[in-house]
């Protein structure tokens, strides 16, 4: 299948007054034609420094690419000028970004915003772009548009603050959308009215999809690739079924583990993960989530295992997993 994005051992740290702090260690990904691709994980593990990496959003100074490649239909996008990423965002890489509220500008009109996108990248009247502003927020069902495109920001509910987001992202039809968080916020019956919309947005215009979340129910909704992510590195990523439902890394089975369940009892608690993740400044040698996994071994501690396969396209990086090519590497090295 043709990938539109390739990631390649993308490295991104920031400059801090204490010294460098590694957001982004060495990940890799693709993105399929027409597909979505979740990036799951806690907060802090690296997620939309990945997704504004892409879109090169991050400021610099502090933020540096510090390596790797993020290739765009072959094009990589690491050394290109501010100047020349104008041509990509909007036009064909668009972001929806997690709190509409604060993404919006709140002094300017809804369809003004929406304006403004079209007249950069297209040789259009003020009048055609205007209604072409009036057909995408009537796509993304705002009712009324053509009332609704006179108003501002606080006068739309937070739903259809994040559908003009949409509207906005959607406007100039880009081949991939990133999307992180996109229902933060939003009660369950919005929620799910974004993402069918989402949904029936991409089986209309063909485009992929990189959904940022930590919501795991979101990711079965949506998603069909999950890339697991955890203190800057991708720990697992396989096919939605092959996390869902043969999960190997003992970070994907605990954050799957704290998903409440249709059937739980009053008496049942919510599963936690006990800890926090590492600090990046000084990140760990071996993996990264030894401290908090019930079944680490001393060599976790020190060695960061090599990527092994586990059916197609389903990889994982873990030692419980991996071939014990290591002399000293038996069962008695579990902590106790």
């Amino acid at each position: 299948m043709e990938n539109i994005l390739e990631v390649n051992n993308l490295q991104v740290s920031f400059k801090t007054f204490f010294g460098e702090v590694e957001a982004v260690r060495g990940i890799s990904f693709t993105v399929p034609k027409s597909q979505t691709v979740a990036i799951v994980g806690e907060s802090g593990c690296g997620k939309s420094v990945t997704a504004n990496s892409i879109m090169k959003l991050l400021p610099d100074p502090p933020a540096f690419y510090k390596g790797g490649e993020i290739l765009f239909k072959g094009e990589n996008l690491v050394p290109k000028t501010e100047k020349e990423m104008e041509d990509y965002r909007g036009n064909k890489i668009s972001m929806v970004f997690q709190d509409p509220m604060t993404s919006l500008n709140p002094t300017m009109k809804v369809g003004k915003q929406i304006v403004e996108g079209i007249l950069k990248h297209e040789d259009i009247s003020k009048e055609e772009a205007k209604q072409k502003a009036i057909e995408i927020l009537d796509l993304v069902s705002v009712p009324e548009p053509e009332k609704r495109i006179n108003q501002y920001p606080h006068e739309f509910s937070g739903g259809m603050r994040q559908r003009v987001m949409i509207a906005i992202a959607m406007v100039l039809h880009p081949e991939l959308m990133i999307a992180d968080e996109p229902t933060t916020a939003l009660d369950v019956t919005v929620q799910a009215q974004i993402l069918e919309l989402m949904k029936k947005l991409q089986d209309e215009l063909g485009m992929s999809i990189i959904l940022i979340t930590h919501d795991l129910g979101v990711v079965a909704d949506m998603s069909n690739k999950v890339e697991v992510m955890y203190a800057g590195q991708i720990l697992e990523e396989g096919s939605t079924d092959e996390i869902f439902y043969n999960t190997k890394h003992p970070y994907t089975k605990k954050l799957l583990a704290s998903v409440p369940r249709i059937d739980m009892n009053k008496t049942d608690k919510l599963h936690a993960i006990k800890g926090t993740p590492p600090d990046l400044y000084i990140p760990p040698k071996g993996c990264p989530f030894y401290e908090r996994c019930d079944e680490a071994m001393k060599i976790c501690k020190e060695h960061m295992p090599e990527v092994t396969e586990h059916g197609e396209g389903h990889f994982c990086r873990c030692w419980l997993y991996h071939p014990m090519n290591e002399p000293n590497l038996e069962r008695s090295d579990i902590n106790d």
